[in-house]
């Protein structure tokens, strides 16, 4: 049986500056100092795997040792090029701290430095997986690394930069390799595929991507294998099944009997997906994602390169348009309660369908059949009243919300004294409770409707107190309250949506928590006076009366 097969990340590995996909930002500044001749003695690639750091550095060996250097490409065809491109020049050294991290092997290479190149121009070790290296080796190499010779490059090379040493970032230069984006890694490999002569789905080539994270050492490998897998061209199918991942039209399935809140569908689906063998860890990672997609699409529907798990098609549009923000919120947070719980059992396939069940019987966040009645009511009542309506009268009613807004003077905003003594006279503590039993989700309301200056007007407010048809809000700060009250928007949004809650139409009445104090306390003074009169043989006292009705009993201290 023959050998001779290389793997396709072994035989594409690249060969020149302009082959290392999404490292621009490296690959631009190294080839600058080739050409200006300012090349350091030590250098420090760092980054996930895959990303072409070991490659980056035997492309600059070559490079800086090309017959025909400065140059900004390695030419790949004198004798030096071809001699390093086949480690067939021992001047060029890999050496892997993985396997030789001790103090013995670091003093071979400080002793050896000292001697000049024997076939090119400059000596370069290329130290792979450096942060590897023992405190003893680290502290061997540090003289060695600040001083080299002349003829002395060093490259170190790790995925794990935090463990070197200070002494040793500080005596390099060093280029952060960053994971490739999808988008790069699905380009490299229709090219490589169409030089192979390899027939290959494009949906195909964009699974494999996103399963690799970012590094195209993965994503070659993957590819391998999907070809080894598939038959004559290979499809989305055959991705799938290599990278373990499951696919779209799985992952929309389950979503949607989530969204329409059919357990048994979601667990038909679930029984469906293992018994095809796919890894629970795995499908709950790329339900996660599908997720978080689905949330970003919302938010920003052109950035598709942001998408890391899912497609753009039809069906995921219109499901995106029926799932609501908060549904999303809740779906990930059970998906990450779930992935964490998995890790300590044996048993992941129950938390699996624990969770299923779970996120079927979430509650929607839309409004309920017995809220949408009363709503679709109002419409028709709305409709009629269109229908017949007279110019005169329309102007009237029209008239009656869209007050003048409250005074602003030099002196700042005063609020109307007399409306709010009105409220308070008539005031009860159940059409407060009524008020503040929706006033959350009002806010709510305001944020999913974009209307985040309104809402951010009322950070610092609360309603104080509230009659049948009038509601007093108190603000921290007297700007805000200002800003709010003469703001028309404002008080007919609130107004609206405290009818389609409550029933009733409120008008919105504003005041600074400093004029609402001594507004508060100029009317129970009022009250106390005007019941001072009346016989003590009663059972209680109208003053108090009238404070527990306002204030609530509890709130209440009573005082001879």
């Amino acid at each position: 049986m023959s050998l001779a097969y290389q793997a396709l990340y072994r035989v594409w590995r690249p060969q020149r500056f302009f082959d290392v996909v999404g490292q621009e930002h490296v690959t631009t500044t190294l080839q600058n100092a080739l050409l200006q001749e300012k090349i350091s003695h030590a250098y420090l690639f760092s980054g996930p795997r895959g990303t072409g750091k070991t490659s980056a550095a035997k492309i600059l060996a070559k490079a800086v040792n090309c017959e025909r250097s400065p140059v900004r490409e390695p030419c790949n065809e004198c004798a030096s090029c071809l001699g390093i491109t086949d480690g067939s020049i021992s001047d060029v050294i890999e050496i892997d701290a993985a396997s030789n991290n001790g103090v013995e092997e670091i003093r071979d290479i400080r002793d050896k430095v000292k001697f000049a190149p024997s076939a090119v121009k400059y000596k370069v070790y290329i130290v792979d997986e450096v942060h590897m290296l023992s405190i003893g080796a680290f502290n061997a190499l540090l003289k060695t690394l600040e001083e080299p010779p002349r003829h002395v490059i060093f490259i170190l090379a790790t995925t794990e930069p935090h463990k070197i040493p200070l002494t040793i970032i500080s005596r390099t230069q060093r280029f952060d390799f960053k994971r490739i984006t999808a988008q790069d890694i699905v380009g490299r490999m229709k090219w490589i595929t169409e030089e192979t002569g390899t027939d290959c789905d494009e949906t195909a080539l964009q699974v494999i991507a996103r399963a690799a994270e970012g590094g195209m050492r993965d994503a070659l490998s993957l590819l391998d294998q999907a070809i080894s897998f598939s038959q004559e061209r290979v499809t989305i199918e055959d991705a799938l099944t290599v990278t373990g991942s499951v696919s779209q039209s799985f992952l929309s399935q389950l979503a949607n009997a989530i969204h329409e809140k059919n357990a048994a569908a979601g667990l038909e689906a679930l029984e469906e997906l293992l018994f095809q063998g796919k890894d629970s860890t795995r499908f709950i990672e790329d339900f996660t994602y599908f997720y978080r997609d689905m949330l970003l699409y919302k938010a920003a529907p052109n950035l598709e390169e942001s998408m890391e798990r899912v497609l753009l098609d039809d069906e995921f549009r219109k499901l995106t348009e029926q799932v609501y923000p908060e549904e999303i919120y809740a779906v990930i947070e059970e998906l990450n309660k779930t992935q964490q719980e998995m890790r300590w059992t044996n048993h992941p396939r129950v938390f699996l369908e624990v969770a299923i069940v779970k996120l079927c019987q979430l509650e929607k966040p839309q409004l309920s059949e017995s809220q949408i009645e009363p709503l679709l009511k109002r419409i028709e009542e709305l409709e009629e009243k269109l229908a017949n309506f007279e110019p005169g009268a329309m102007v009237q009613s029209e008239q009656t919300p869209q007050k003048k807004p409250q005074r602003a003077s030099r002196k700042g905003f005063q609020a109307p004294v007399g409306k709010i003594n009105e409220v308070l006279k008539n005031a009860t503590k159940q059409d407060l409770i009524d008020i503040k039993g929706v006033w959350g989700k009002m806010r709510e309301m305001l944020i999913s409707r974009q209307m985040r200056s309104q809402e951010a007007l009322l950070n610092d407010a609360e309603p104080v107190a509230s009659s049948g048809n009038a509601l007093v809000i108190k603000f921290k700060y007297e700007i805000h309250c200002q800003m709010a009250m003469e703001n028309d928007k404002f008080a007919h949004t609130i107004a609206s949506y405290l009818r389609e809650q409550t029933g009733k139409q409120m008008q919105i009445i504003g005041i600074p928590e400093d004029q609402w104090l001594t507004i508060r306390e100029s009317f129970i003074n009022s009250q106390h006076q005007s019941s001072s009169g009346m016989s003590s043989g009663e059972e209680e006292d109208p003053l108090v009366s009238e404070a527990k009705k306002l204030f609530g009993e509890e709130l209440i201290q009573i005082q001879d």
